[in-house]
């Protein structure tokens, strides 16, 4: 059940962004936007937060509430573990309280820490049988995520993971996999995106993801806007991304 402090304001704002969206990808961005807000403003501090997509095993970044929250969240999906991932393999909240003290992550910890980020909450957000989601907190200082942090933030995505199902069950099941399958195509986009900046300056995956966030920032495109613009300037042709149905 949905901690008490959330009250019916955060259920009818989240019955407000699945009108206000036409699909899932949108609808998953302005829910980490939200969710940032809503954490931020119990913590009294800046909480950021990146979305994480899982379908068929495959898990990809696919929104976040800022430009700095899709690059945390990306390093962890380069690396393949971290505590999103752990959310999302277990269906329980996954906590890294201080990038410094725990040592399930080593990797990810530092590449965190580098990046000004010390603590970071994995929570999963179930879609359906084929699709599930994470919210992806991060925080510049630990003891932010508190126990009763932790409880609201399950209890958020708990509402946020109904109002999805119900979304989804009203709409058709093609409409669904096409939506899901649009995330997923987005997010190569940016990846095929980094690799021609990697070529064409001959700097590292991070460096180019950087320039890319750098442009999003300025421009205040969303990354898979500007990575469409990096990917019609090297062909005329449209460049396209293919998964499984």
């Amino acid at each position: 059940m949905a901690n008490n402090s959330l009250g019916v304001d955060a259920a009818r704002h989240l019955q407000d962004l699945l009108l206000g969206t036409d699909n899932v990808e949108d609808f998953l961005g302005r829910l980490a936007e939200f969710s940032a807000a809503t954490l931020s403003r119990t913590t009294g501090a800046e909480i950021e937060c990146g979305v994480t997509l899982q379908r068929r095993k495959r898990t990809m970044t696919v929104a976040g509430s800022s430009p700095r929250a899709v690059t945390l969240d990306r390093i962890e999906q380069t690396l393949g573990d971290g505590p999103c991932i752990e959310a999302l393999r277990t269906k329980s909240v996954v906590l890294l309280a201080d990038v410094d003290a725990d040592p399930r992550w080593p990797d990810y910890q530092r590449q965190l820490a580098a990046n000004g980020c010390r603590s970071t909450l994995g929570v999963p957000l179930e879609i359906g049988d084929d699709a599930a989601a994470a919210l992806n907190f991060f925080g510049a200082d630990t003891g932010l995520f508190t126990d009763d942090i932790i409880a609201e933030a399950a209890g958020f995505a708990d509402l946020a993971g109904r109002a999805l199902r119900l979304a989804v069950r009203l709409g058709s099941f093609q409409s669904r996999a096409e939506d899901l399958q649009s995330a997923m195509e987005h997010r190569t986009s940016i990846d095929l995106a980094c690799g021609v900046i990697m070529a064409q300056n001959r700097c590292s995956q991070d460096q180019a993801m950087a320039i890319l966030t750098k442009v999003s920032s300025n421009r205040n495109q969303k990354l898979r806007e500007v990575a469409a613009d990096v990917l019609r300037h090297l062909t005329s042709e449209e460049v396209r991304t293919h998964f499984d149905a």
